[in-house]
């Protein structure tokens, strides 16, 4: 809880600035640190869990307590109970957050920082965008404008269940019309190719429907992290029957929530074994070597999270391989401390 109000402080002191140049409301300000303090405190928790157990445990051990415990003919089994119970208590609120509460602070918090802070940025792919909107239709658009809901130079080709050609749509742009609850087409064309003929049909415009939203022809960047267990799930099963390019980073984020409880038992074991034992440095050793630690998990999980999404690992193997190989050393740590 040290923490939050001290990164709300240097988050202010940062874009402030920003925040008064584009008159964001006082009401949207508070919301937004709102929002902010569960995003982030989400993301640093599992650090925040190991550094305090470093803390606790040095503590221990400096006063020579830990000894005195095990002398007394407690086992070092049973002195670790009550750090498997305490993380399994954090574990089961990590998990409760990161599935259900995190996602709704999360899509505040990003839709306040393009709004405001990023003002003017893309916060999605807009150019050269393939989709595919079932089975049968596949649909290209060269440029999207999301403030205009607008795109240029759009094709649509529907193929039959002999996955032959039967139609293609083409057009100059295509808008959607929030009145009308329709799309209109500007400069349209529409090929139907039957056997060896074609048959063209043109307007100048169109007013039409379509089983897509113009939404979904681009999602936002961070749209997987606004949605909960149960609407992450349906969103991957529907991205992956588009055949979208990135779906490796929204199976990422999935792997991760699962993940996350688990890594709070691996930290909070290599911070026992990290601090069990009574330094001369005392706690600061513990802290320093405890932080180097921690920043290698960090830096491995941004290292494999990075090539699941860019060049083909296994999301799944991109989460197990850092969490497999710090639990290996949190088991040497252990052990260490125990002789």
């Amino acid at each position: 809880m040290l923490f939050v109000p001290i990164g709300i402080m240097a988050n202010l002191a940062e874009q402030v600035g920003k925040i008064i140049d584009n008159n964001a409301p006082l009401e949207e300000v508070l919301v937004y640190y709102g929002n902010f303090t569960i995003y982030i405190g989400s993301l640093l928790f599992p650090i925040f869990l190991f550094l305090s157990v470093i803390f606790f445990t040095s503590k221990l051990a400096n006063n020579t307590e830990i000894v005195a415990i095990l002398s007394s003919g407690v086992s070092f089994n049973r002195f670790l109970r009550p750090y498997f119970v305490g993380a399994s208590i954090i574990a089961a609120l990590m998990f409760f957050m990161v599935m259900f509460i995190v996602p709704h602070a999360s899509k505040g918090y990003n839709e306040f920082i393009f709004k405001y802070l990023k003002k003017g940025k893309e916060d999605r792919i807009t150019n050269n965008i393939f989709n595919q909107v079932n089975e049968n239709d596949f649909l290209y658009v060269s440029s999207y404008d999301p403030s205009r809901s607008r795109g240029y130079n759009f094709t649509l080709e529907h193929f039959n269940e002999a996955n032959e050609l039967d139609y293609k749509i083409s057009a100059a742009t295509i808008r959607w019309r929030e009145k009308d609850s329709m799309y209109q087409l500007t400069s349209f064309e529409k090929r139907y190719f039957t056997d060896s003929l074609a048959r063209i049909e043109s307007k100048a415009t169109l007013d039409t429907v379509f089983d897509f939203k113009i939404s979904d022809l681009t999602p936002v960047s961070y749209i997987a992290e606004t949605k909960n267990l149960i609407e992450l799930n349906e969103f991957i099963a529907d991205q992956k029957r588009k055949g979208a390019s990135n779906i490796n980073t929204y199976i990422m984020v999935k792997y991760k929530r699962w993940a996350l409880p688990f890594t709070a038992f691996i930290l909070t074991f290599i911070a026992v074994g990290v601090s069990a034992a009574k330094r001369r440095g005392g706690m600061g050793v513990n802290l320093a070597f405890g932080i180097c630690v921690a920043f290698i998990y960090i830096f491995f999980d941004r290292v494999f999270g990075t090539l699941a999404q860019q060049s083909g690992l296994s999301p799944l193997w991109a989460i197990l391989i850092p969490n497999i190989l710090f639990s290996f050393i949190a088991v040497y740590l252990l052990n260490n401390a125990k002789r």
